[in-house]
Order: structure tokens, then C-alpha cells, then sequence
């Protein structure tokens, strides 16, 4: 069987609210009704809502030959339309709908869960491969969201650090770390890797 994931979740349609959900090492994330289970390596602050774009699902979808819904497979709590969710800039921000404001702060990594859980051959080396990870975002401002909400890019800071730049950086590029550091709203774990890998 499969250990309690919080990859497998299920599109809503009613209203749900998004909070800051403190210090990683809870299971807490920004989305009620949701939660992640390593508590190690997921949720908190700087992980609060995890977006990944519809059009890389559907991708995905013709690649793998199945179905891949809504947050089921991937474990996107945001599942986005139109949105350039690898091109958005670390530190950029998001309007949802009227209240809610949310900061892109770093890529997923993949970990084994998630390959577990795809149950797809060589899936982590696909996933890393394609570089399309979906992002990682914090809640500057809570409110709540629902389905069809629009999302409108309100702010992008001054340089050029990627989400897909930073994954490459993580994964399969690490002499593209030192680009990493002038990208003031990375988590603080990842900016310590940072200095770590450049000092």
C-alpha cells in the first residue's frame, strides 16, 4: 500500500480558505482541507500552495498515455490555466481572485514518494528531465480562492531566476547556483545550499 500522501487530492468547486501556515515541520500548508505528510521535506511557509499548469498536465497526459486530473497524480493544490507557472520569477507575485496574494518562492523537487506514487519506470528522471516542476508559493495575503478565480501576475522583481532555472540549478546544473543568489525570496534552506555550493 501506499504511505499517507498528500499528493492525491481532488478538485473543489465551493470557496477555500488560504492561510500562512507557519514553520515547516507540521504538515501544515496554505490550503484548509489539506495537509502534507513528510513533514520533514514538505509544507510550511515557504510551501504553502504548490502550482502546477493544466497545460503541463495535458502534456504529461499524452507523453504517459493516461488520464492525469486535477491535483490527483501531481499533487498540485493550484491547478493553473495560462499561467507561465516554469517562467515565473522567484519572488514573483500572484493575485487570486480578489483577496489573496501569493509569493513563487522555489520549485518542486521530486522525491521518492512522488515516484512511488506515479508508478511510472524511471519517473524521477523524466520529471527532472522535462523541466517543468510547477512552484512552490507562499501567502502574502490570505483570503480564499475558488475554481475559476482569475490570476493575474501583479509584480516581478528585477532579475532573471527562474522556476525552471532554479530546478536545473537543484538538479542537473549546480554551476548555475551563484545565478541563484541575487533571488532574494528563496526559501532560506535553498539559499543556504546556495552559499553553501558557491562559497
Amino acid at each position: 500500500g501506499l504511505a499517507a500522501t498528500g499528493i492525491d487530492k481532488r478538485p473543489v468547486h465551493h470557496s477555500v480558505a488560504v492561510t500562512t501556515p507557519g514553520p515547516k515541520g507540521t504538515g501544515a500548508v496554505g490550503l484548509a482541507g489539506d495537509r502534507a505528510h513528510d513533514v520533514k521535506h514538505h509544507g510550511g511557509a515557504d510551501q504553502a500552495l504548490y502550482a502546477y499548469a493544466r497545460e503541463d498536465l495535458d502534456t504529461w497526459q499524452e507523453q504517459l498515455g493516461r488520464r492525469l486530473d486535477d491535483g490527483a497524480c501531481f499533487g498540485e493544490n493550484l491547478t493553473t490555466v495560462g499561467v507561465d507557472v516554469n517562467g515565473a520569477l522567484i519572488g514573483e507575485r500572484w493575485r487570486i481572485g480578489t483577496d489573496v496574494l501569493l509569493e513563487v518562492t522555489c520549485p518542486r523537487i521530486p522525491c521518492v514518494t512522488f515516484q512511488g506514487w506515479l508508478d511510472e519506470p524511471g519517473w524521477l528522471e523524466r520529471f527532472i528531465e522535462a523541466r517543468r516542476p510547477g512552484a512552490y508559493l507562499r501567502v502574502i495575503e490570505e483570503g480564499s480562492i475558488r475554481a475559476g478565480d482569475p490570476i493575474e501576475v501583479v509584480f516581478r522583481p528585477e532579475h532573471d531566476v527562474t522556476v525552471a532555472l532554479t530546478f536545473r540549478a537543484f538538479t542537473t546544473e549546480p554551476e548555475l547556483l551563484p545565478r541563484l543568489a541575487v533571488a532574494s525570496a528563496l526559501p532560506e534552506e535553498a539559499k543556504a545550499l546556495v552559499r553553501r555550493r558557491t562559497s
